[in-house]
């Protein structure tokens, strides 16, 4: 019984390797990025210094949330190599990941500020001119 459970597992992580592994290094980026900000963003609500959920704390919905917006993230980024591959060009993928990639550095910025890790004051300043951009727009 445990072998097959050992040969099932070693199956399972060498079959999500293999496919890890064929992702262009811009998607593998962005994946990593991704993985950071919804850590980081765990983090804050653990702390209880969220801009996510009521009283900051953890929140399944705003959790929720934040899968979602990830995985739409993940389809645009899919939409964007499949127009790609139909015109035979690089351009869309690349500009989606790239934006993405600038967008969750952003978020984990942000996050890990919250979290009292220290930044150059520029760079805090930058994000205070964006979040009152974002605010009023």
């Amino acid at each position: 019984m445990w072998d097959r459970m050992t040969k099932g597992m070693a199956a399972c992580i060498g079959a999500v390797m293999g496919l890890w592994c064929a992702l262009p290094a811009g998607v593998q980026t962005l994946a990593a990025f991704m993985a950071a900000d919804y850590a980081t963003g765990l983090a804050c609500a653990w702390r209880g210094v969220s801009h996510k959920s009521e009283g900051g704390t953890l929140s399944s919905k705003a959790g929720f949330d934040g899968l979602l917006r990830k995985g739409m993230m993940a389809l645009v980024v899919l939409i964007a190599w499949q127009l790609d591959r139909a015109m035979n060009a690089n351009a869309l993928h690349n500009a989606a990941v790239c934006f993405y990639i600038a967008n969750e550095g952003i978020s984990i910025l942000e996050n890990t500020a919250l979290l009292g890790v220290p930044w150059p004051k520029r760079l805090r300043d930058a994000l205070d001119v964006l979040g009152e951009r974002g605010e009023s727009e």
